[in-house]
């Protein structure tokens, strides 16, 4: 068969011979065929894609909900153990009239541990969520055994006072040690500015 001798016009198609016929119909049904894909299966699948994605999520999501469900009672012991713990922080917490008693209490802590008071300065209460928190600037003298049973004793006061800040710088013979920090002490709805017994500064031993 000689691809010259054939009439190309399509209206003379009729003609042609059955191999070019079958040809010209193949490569007409592949291009029939292509469009159709593009223009509708295409974006089945890509529908197809987005629901089987959308199917994963949502798996996920009920799997993890299905957990929390299945934890919901863990939760609600985790939740009353915590609301029992911070009752019982804010029961701790002095009332802002026992504010000032407290302040006495911790410089008795520090006078019977031996120290000196050089600086007892409560500062500007800061307002918290719930709370108010009372810093007070300390600077102490004496031995170091006698800085640990003062930090001791903060710690066992019936109300909650944190350390923060420790400074200490020996000074003199005797391993007499001068210790700067900050004591906080904390209070449920304070709003007012707390007076410490009085600020007091004294000079060394």
């Amino acid at each position: 068969m000689n691809l010259s001798e054939i009439n190309w016009d399509i209206n003379a198609s009729g003609a042609w011979p059955v191999p070019v016929k079958a040809l010209v119909i193949a490569i007409i049904c592949a291009v029939l065929a292509g469009a159709w894909f593009y223009l509708d299966t295409l974006g089945q699948l890509e529908e197809l894609n987005s629901s089987e994605k959308k199917e994963l999520d949502l798996k996920t999501e009920f799997e993890e909900k299905q957990k929390k469900s299945a934890n919901l009672q863990d939760y609600r012991d985790q939740l009353a153990q915590i609301e029992t713990s911070l009752a019982i922080m804010i029961k701790q917490m002095p009332t802002q009239e026992e504010v000032a008693s407290l302040l006495v209490d911790i410089s008795q802590t520090g006078l019977a541990s031996g120290l000196e008071f050089r600086l007892f300065q409560p500062g500007t209460p800061v307002a918290r969520d719930f709370y108010s928190e009372l810093p007070i600037n300390i600077q102490v003298i004496g031995k170091y055994e006698e800085l640990s049973l003062f930090v001791s004793g903060l710690a066992a006061l019936p109300r909650i006072v944190t350390v923060h800040d420790v400074k200490m710088t020996p000074v003199g013979k005797e391993d007499t040690i001068v210790m700067d920090t900050t004591v906080k002490t904390y209070n449920e709805q304070q709003t007012a500015e707390i007076k410490a017994p009085g600020d007091r500064r004294r000079g060394g031993r």
